[in-house]
C-alpha cells in the first residue's frame, strides 16, 4: 500500500463516455478540498469495463481536467493494468468461505422475481438476487465449472456480515453536502440490503465494489468525496474494507447536479458535456460556476 503523510483525495472516471457537468462538479469538489487540507489529488481511470471504455475517452478526461484547472498527481492508475491485485483480494474472500459461483444471467434472476412483485431491491432498484448459495451444491458448481460455463464470483453477503459485525463509516458530508468543515458522524451500514453482490463479472475479473476498495487502499486515499448516488453503496465497501482488513477513508457525498426532469446527469441520458460546452463557447470559469452551483 502506498503511504502518504498527506490527506489523499481521487477522481476516478470511466473511460466510456465524455464528461459532463456532474462530472466536473466532482472532481473541483475534490481538488479543491485537497488544496485546503494540504493534500493529494490523484486520477483513477475505472477502466474495467473492457468492451465499453476506450483510450479516446480516456484522452478527453485528462483534457477536460486540465481545461478545468484541475492537477493531479502523476501517474493515473488504470484499473485494467491492475486485475491482478483484484484476484488477490478475491483469493483472500475466497479462504475465508465467502465467496462462489453463479452461473445464472439476468435473464435467469428476471424470471425467477417476476411473478414476485414484492421481491426486495437493492437500493439502486435492482432485483436481490434470487438464488440462494445453498440451492446449488457443491458438487453441481464444480461440474458446471469444469463444463466451461461462465460464471461470475458472488459475495455470501450473510455469512460475511455474521464474520464482520456491525459495521459505520465516517461521513463529513452528512450525505449530500462536501463541506470540509463538517464534524465527522458515524452512519450505520447495512450492506443486507445489497443482497449477494458481485464481485467478478463473468466477463471481467473483478466488479466496481471490490476494485474500488482495493485502490483505495493501494493508493493511499484517505478520503473520498464523490456524489450522493453511492452513498448506499459505501456499506458494501466498509463491509469489503474489514474482510479485507484495509483503512476506511472518510467519506463526503455531495448532491447531485439533475436535468430539467429532476434526474441525474448521466452519460446514459445524454447529458451535455463539458467539450460540448467548450465547443460552444463557454469558459472555463462558466463551466466552474455552473458545476459548483447550489452545492451545500
Amino acid at each position: 500500500m502506498i503511504s502518504s503523510a498527506r490527506p489523499t483525495f481521487r477522481f476516478a472516471p470511466s473511460p466510456n463516455g465524455l464528461l459532463h457537468l456532474g462530472h466536473a462538479r466532482s472532481a473541483l469538489l475534490n481538488a479543491a478540498m485537497a488544496a485546503q487540507a494540504g493534500g493529494l489529488l490523484l486520477l483513477r481511470i475505472e477502466d474495467i469495463d473492457l468492451a465499453r471504455c476506450r483510450p479516446e475517452y480516456e484522452a478527453a478526461i485528462c483534457e477536460d481536467l486540465a481545461w478545468l484547472g484541475i492537477a493531479w498527481e502523476p501517474p493515473a492508475r488504470r484499473q485494467s493494468e491492475h486485475f491482478d491485485d483484484y484476484r488477490t483480494a478475491l483469493v483472500r474472500l475466497g479462504e475465508l468461505d465467502l465467496v462462489y459461483e453463479s452461473f445464472e444471467s439476468r435473464a435467469d434472476i428476471n424470471r425467477a422475481v417476476r411473478d414476485h412483485p414484492d421481491w426486495p431491491r437493492d437500493p439502486d432498484g435492482a432485483p436481490l438476487f434470487p438464488f440462494p448459495r445453498l440451492a446449488m451444491s457443491v458438487d453441481e458448481r464444480s461440474r458446471r465449472r469444469a463444463a466451461g460455463e461462465p460464471f461470475a464470483l458472488r459475495l455470501d453477503m450473510a455469512r460475511a456480515v455474521a464474520l464482520a459485525g456491525p459495521l459505520d463509516w465516517r461521513e463529513a458530508g452528512q450525505g449530500v453536502g462536501h463541506a470540509a468543515s463538517i464534524e465527522p458522524r458515524a452512519v450505520a451500514a447495512d450492506p443486507l440490503a445489497w443482497g449477494d453482490v458481485v464481485l467478478a463479472r463473468k466477463e471481467v475479473p473483478t466488479s466496481y465494489h471490490l476494485s474500488v476498495v482495493v485502490d483505495d487502499a493501494l493508493q493511499g486515499v484517505t478520503h473520498v468525496v464523490r456524489g450522493a448516488d453511492l452513498t448506499a453503496a459505501t456499506s458494501v465497501h466498509r463491509l469489503l474494507q474489514t474482510l479485507l482488513d484495509l483503512p476506511a477513508p472518510l467519506y463526503t457525498h455531495h448532491t447531485l447536479l439533475v436535468d430539467p426532469q429532476g434526474r441525474k446527469l448521466s452519460k446514459s441520458l445524454g447529458s451535455e458535456s463539458l467539450r460540448t460546452l467548450r465547443e460552444n463557447g463557454a469558459t472555463a470559469q462558466e463551466v466552474r460556476r455552473l458545476a459548483l452551483d447550489v452545492v451545500d
